[in-house]
């Protein structure tokens, strides 16, 4: 019996457990990688890449981490697939689910995924909407582990946010408290986490443990930050606010060296990139001692292996010697007619 199918749309949708049980088989999958020998776990198997914006991070490491697991990856973009223009959204996806794996989607709204896993028989993997981003935060969680203070617990992280409430920071609020972790938003008023997103981050820490701040004070909010981490001041279609964004954001909530010297000396800077340098973040805090933005990206790779194995791996049909040799043998005496 195949494994029942499930999506990968937002870390809401998964338990404690659950969750870290992905992040022990990507810390796996990270060694065997580093050591050369990373297992082909998906031989055969084939991943449908779908883009509504150009990535960097998401379509390098969904590719190469099907190809490492010795599947095979496919970009797909709007204008060469019909997605929701002369096809309906649920008609692509059942149409792809028939040809592919597995379905990666990076989409402008959320709704597009929604629709996507509503149609899809194969699992779908969120890749960033307008409302998450949740392979980013498996990503930020692992690293978060990697680079954890000595002899300090998961849950005794403290995490910062500082800036936007963007789709990374609604996805960090509600990974982190899930995990049980302090999870702190610093940002002015009008661009602070919503309540929707405050209530489900409460609902986590009843259930975990951990703790919930929005703030506008940033200096408090990093005095006991194990990481600080920021992202862009604005989002696609917000172009015309930057203006006033930027007047809200600076300088008292960029990351540079005067902010973060009132972090703990151990406080370690991340972003998910893409950064505008000079902007949310200084050139010397990007590439001081104290940033860990590449390894952080460098981890995107590994997650998405982890999340490919997890969701795929179960569910690929794997044919006895038997019969893989009866149905070699029968199309051999076919084609040598």
């Amino acid at each position: 019996m195949s494994e029942p199918l499930r999506h990968f749309i937002d870390t809401q949708d998964f338990s404690r457990e659950e969750l870290l049980r992905i992040i022990d088989l990507i810390g796996l999958l990270k060694e065997a990688d580093k050591d050369g020998a990373c297992p082909k776990l998906l031989t055969g198997a084939s991943l449908g890449m779908i883009f509504e914006e150009p990535s960097t991070r998401t379509r390098v490491s969904f590719e190469v981490a099907m190809t490492k697991l010795g599947g095979h990856a496919l970009y797909l973009k709007p204008g060469e697939i019909h997605l929701g223009a002369r096809e309906s959204t649920g008609d692509t996806a059942q149409v792809i689910s028939r040809m592919v794996d597995v379905i990666e989607a990076r989409t402008l709204k959320h709704q597009t995924v929604l629709d996507l896993a509503a149609h899809a028989t194969v699992p779908v993997i969120n890749g960033l909407t307008d409302y998450n981003h949740p392979t980013q935060v498996m990503c930020d969680l692992f690293t978060m582990i990697e680079h954890a203070p000595p002899g300090k617990t998961l849950a005794e992280l403290k995490i910062v946010f500082v800036g936007d409430a963007t789709n990374v920071c609604s996805s960090l609020i509600m990974m982190c408290t899930r995990m049980g972790m302090h999870f702190t938003h610093a940002a002015p008023r009008r661009y602070q986490a919503p309540d929707a997103w405050q209530a489900i981050a409460r609902a986590n820490i009843a259930q975990s443990g951990g703790a919930l701040t929005v703030t506008d004070d940033v200096v408090s909010a990093v005095r006991d930050a194990d990481f600080i981490y920021t992202d862009l001041w604005w989002w696609i279609g917000q172009e015309n606010e930057i203006p006033d964004r930027k007047a809200a954001f600076m300088p008292g909530y960029q990351i540079n060296d005067a902010l973060l010297a009132r972090a703990p000396s151990h406080a370690k800077f991340m972003h998910c990139l893409p950064a505008s340098r000079g902007v949310e973040v200084t050139d010397a805090v990007m590439d001081g001692p104290r940033s860990i933005i590449f390894d952080q990206a460098e981890n995107r790779l590994h997650a998405e292996k982890g999340l490919l194995v997890h969701f795929v791996h179960p569910r690929l049909k794997t044919p006895s010697p038997e019969l893989a040799s009866y149905h070699r043998g029968r199309i051999e005496s076919f084609l040598s007619v």
